[in-house]
């Protein structure tokens, strides 16, 4: 086998810690979406693989599951976005703070 459980944990990893990366810098709203979308990729990766190199039965479901939180996760969180950049004209996080007035 060309890849080993290592690998993909180290791809899982990176993509997880790029993903908080971009959460915790990013001042776009879209891009902490994107950044919550690599989170969840990254932590599917892990699940995968180890369903596939450990042969663990949960694996496989929790994955199924992550996808699915992720898709409504991107659905509600767009339907947000949209609603703030009709009120405000920006998905800057910072002038989404002033709804509270």
């Amino acid at each position: 086998m060309l890849f080993s459980l290592p690998t993909f944990l180290t791809i899982g990893a990176i993509l997880f810690i790029i993903g908080i990366y971009i959460v915790l810098v990013r001042k776009n709203m879209v891009a902490m979406l994107l950044g919550v979308e690599l989170i969840l990729n990254g932590t599917a990766v892990n699940f995968a693989s180890f369903a596939y190199f450990k042969n663990l039965l949960g694996g496989r479901e929790m994955v199924l599951f992550i996808i699915a939180l992720a898709a409504l996760e991107a659905v509600v969180a767009l339907a947000i976005i949209l609603a703030i950049f009709k009120n405000f004209h920006t998905t800057a996080i910072d002038q989404a703070s002033s709804m509270q007035d």
